[in-house]
């Protein structure tokens, strides 16, 4: 029930997923990324042990391809599960179990990887890809928002929508980007309205916390 994609900025380093679900609160079970290590979506009954597993084996220099080789050979539900992985250098990785009995897809593009299951259509993930790719030139949290929004327009999944999530680490231990939209009628349209608020502000939240004295304004 959910479609995402995972992505790399190759101008600045930057890394991110974004997701969304006819379930709610996707945002605290299926994206996971690490400043200068990878990013990660986990979905289809999800586990949300296997985000933090896949980043701790990217961090000792696992390849994405290699990392989930070896969750297919560690972790018995993993036919159950559909991952995609980006790792810090730009390549990819996903993978869709066999016990997922819906119209589903993965795709690796260029510094990216999206999958979807109980899609209406596989070109959903098509053109995630496709609208990621053809971006470059704007910020990573805007590419993400934008791909995603080209899934939906692509046919989406057969269920309403009810949550989604953006994601995006940088430099810092702390995400760049972190927002949620937990349970919403239009959870996209709202994350978009939440992405436009914040955008202005990103970089000064990031300036609070690493030179306060730079800072302008109050906390």
């Amino acid at each position: 029930m959910t479609f995402s994609i995972a992505g790399r900025c190759a101008r600045t380093g930057m890394l991110g997923a974004i997701v969304t679900t006819s379930s709610i609160s996707v945002g605290s079970r299926c994206a996971w990324a690490e400043a200068g290590v990878g990013a990660v979506l986990t979905q289809h009954r999800t586990d949300p042990r296997l985000g933090p597993k896949i980043l701790a084996l990217l961090k000792r220099g696992t390849s994405p391809q290699a990392a989930i080789r070896e969750l297919q050979e560690s972790e018995p539900n993993l036919g159950w599960r559909q991952l995609a992985v980006v790792a810090a250098d730009g390549s990819g990785a996903a993978f869709g179990g066999d016990r997922i009995s819906s119209t589903r897809k993965e795709r690796i593009g260029s510094n990216c990887a999206a999958a979807g299951n109980i899609l209406r259509t596989p070109d959903v993930v098509d053109a995630m890809v496709e609208s990621f790719e053809a971006s470059e030139e704007q910020p990573l949290a805007e590419r993400l928002m934008c791909a995603i929004e080209a899934g939906q327009a692509s046919g989406g999944e057969w269920k309403q929508l009810k949550s989604a999530a953006l994601l995006v680490v940088h430099r810092e231990s702390f995400p760049f980007v972190d927002l949620r939209v937990d349970l919403h009628a239009q959870p996209l349209v709202e994350l978009r309205f939440l992405w436009e608020l914040y955008q202005p502000q990103a970089d000064a939240y990031v300036v609070r916390a690493v030179e306060p004295e730079r800072a302008p304004g109050p906390a």
